[in-house]
């Protein structure tokens, strides 16, 4: 735990002030204009799927794209090696692109179930969508990262000395917001998630073993976004703004989750600066795989318990 504390505030000390205060308003005007106007949700209900692909895009690459302004604005002096340097600009579309092919793939995903018959066809669909989701996203990550030569294991996927305890213990520290956050009725329309496949408790006898794969389905997609984000982006950006390139991703990170209540929308921006500074200087994932996905699994048996408890 004290290990985890030390590299936030390490990070904390040494992040520019004033470009942290510009970043974070730039997060909580994007977060206000989403919530206000329904941006991802107009996105989503775009009528074609290249049309979706180049919304969220835009979007993705709006905010990682003024983020890193900002810091060339303010603080260009701590990103000397990004000036000038053709595959930092490269990787700035890249980032964008890649996450928006991975958010817009239900299609393929969808066209792969269309013959198996109801209700089978929807319950195949969620569980198959998110491992191809994870090799959308996990291909041309391990191309950049070998055509770029970047050191080490490929996108932080490092076990060597890694220690769970300090991670379980701050997963620990999360239960009571994870439980405040189940008290709110936009949470419990959402969580938990498995509650979008309830439709098959009428067609099996026990649909626990069916509902424990969708879980564990829903966990892959947690390990793509810590591959991706901590272990990718952070990690690469380090090369040319190294602990600065924690926060733009940050910002990145709060972007795909505007179609997320709220309250963990917001949590997400800080969530990911933390997450990012371990990853910084662990030069891991696994530790950020373990809080997100402690946390998500969590937030499945909060949501469950907050419907029983509103159905008593």
């Amino acid at each position: 735990m004290k290990e985890i504390i030390g590299y936030l505030k390490n990070y904390l000390q040494s992040v520019n002030r004033v470009v942290f205060l510009l970043t974070t308003l730039l997060v909580a005007i994007a977060v206000t204009c989403n919530y206000t106007l329904g941006i991802e949700r107009a996105i989503v209900a775009l009528p074609s799927w290249p049309m979706r692909l180049a919304g969220f895009f835009l979007l993705f690459g709006f905010i990682f794209s003024l983020a890193w302004f900002l810091l060339f604005l303010v603080a260009k002096e701590t990103i000397p090696l990004a000036m000038g340097r053709r595959s930092f600009f490269v990787l700035l579309l890249a980032a964008p692109a890649i996450f928006a092919f991975k958010i817009s793939f239900d299609e393929v995903s969808r066209s792969l179930t269309v013959a198996i018959s109801f209700p089978w066809n929807q319950y195949w669909y969620r569980v198959l969508d998110w491992p191809l989701k994870l090799l959308v996203v996990a291909f041309p990550v391990m191309v950049i990262w070998r055509l770029g030569r970047f050191e080490g294991p490929t996108a932080g996927l490092q076990a060597k000395g890694f220690n769970v305890r300090p991670y379980l213990v701050l997963l620990l520290g999360m239960v009571p917001l994870i439980a405040f956050a189940a008290t709110r009725n936009d949470f419990l329309h959402t969580y938990p998630r498995v509650q979008r496949i309830d439709i098959i408790d009428q067609y099996v006898t026990n649909s626990l073993p069916w509902k424990a794969l969708y879980e564990l389905s829903y966990g892959i997609d947690f390990g793509t976004i810590e591959f991706f984000f901590r272990g990718f982006l952070v990690l690469a950006f380090a090369r040319f703004a190294g602990k600065h390139a924690i926060l733009p991703v940050a910002a990145f990170y709060c972007s795909i989750h505007f179609g997320k209540p709220l309250f963990e929308c917001i949590t997400s921006y800080f969530g990911g600066i933390i997450l990012g500074a371990v990853v910084y200087n662990t030069r891991s994932i696994w530790g950020g795989l373990i809080l997100h996905l402690g946390i998500a699994w969590l937030m499945e048996l909060a949501g469950y318990l907050g419907h029983v408890y509103k159905g008593l």
